[in-house]
């Protein structure tokens, strides 16, 4: 704790001052960019990884980047998504998976999770990705574990579409949807391309776009 507590004094003395005149531009509203919606994984950082400023994105994270499919009683991650896209007009939203992804793991190794309940009924939003996985071979845990990372952000645009203000912007053709997959090791990042098919480099590829 005492670290945290240092880094944010640290802020106060040194980088607010910077940046105040930023600060105070922020301190009465927002106009970000694009929703950014990854793992709550520490080694992920959007802004870092995408460097962007305070007020550029309008992030959600949660265990296995996961987007429960629009229902009768929509959660936190439903409302915030309305949010983004009907109050702040956002025109992209990043859905980002990352390699060694722990959620991604427990479902591709069908770890036991009877002593986190909340977490087992979590990742069953991933239960699409993990039937595709299911039904092929791996020569190795690890790639397995690679598919079955790169197959949840497919399926998470999928299920993300069906919520009604996606749904209406799509329509619209008032945003667009792109598909991430971030490498800690690397530094690298792997976007789906528009066809939900195969992943290529970003670096190589910066206009790529699912949808």
């Amino acid at each position: 704790m005492k670290t945290i507590i240092d880094g944010f004094l640290n802020f106060q003395k040194d980088i607010y001052p910077e940046r105040e005149e930023l600060f105070r531009s922020l301190a009465s509203s927002q106009k970000p960019k694009a929703l950014f919606i990854s793992c709550s994984d520490s080694r992920l950082v959007p802004e870092l990884v995408t460097q962007q400023e305070p007020g550029q994105l309008f992030v959600i994270r949660n265990a296995g980047n996961i987007v429960p499919s629009f229902g009768p009683e929509p959660g936190g991650v439903s409302a915030t998504i309305e949010y983004a896209v009907m109050a702040l007009g956002v025109t992209d939203i990043i859905i980002c998976g990352h390699s060694n992804c722990g959620a991604m793991s427990a479902i591709a190794s069908c770890a036991c999770l009877d002593t986190m309940p909340a977490v087992e009924h979590w990742l069953r939003y991933a239960d699409a990705a993990k039937a595709v996985v299911e039904k092929h071979e791996y020569s190795s845990p690890e790639d397995k574990l690679n598919a079955m990372v790169r197959e949840n952000v497919i399926a998470q645009l999928n299920n993300i579409k069906t919520h009604p203000s996606v749904a209406v912007a799509l329509r619209n053709k008032k945003i667009n949807l792109h598909g991430w997959v971030y490498d800690i090791e690397t530094g690298q990042i792997h976007a789906l391309d528009k066809h939900g098919e195969h992943f290529v480099s970003l670096a190589e590829n910066p206009e790529t776009c699912f949808e």
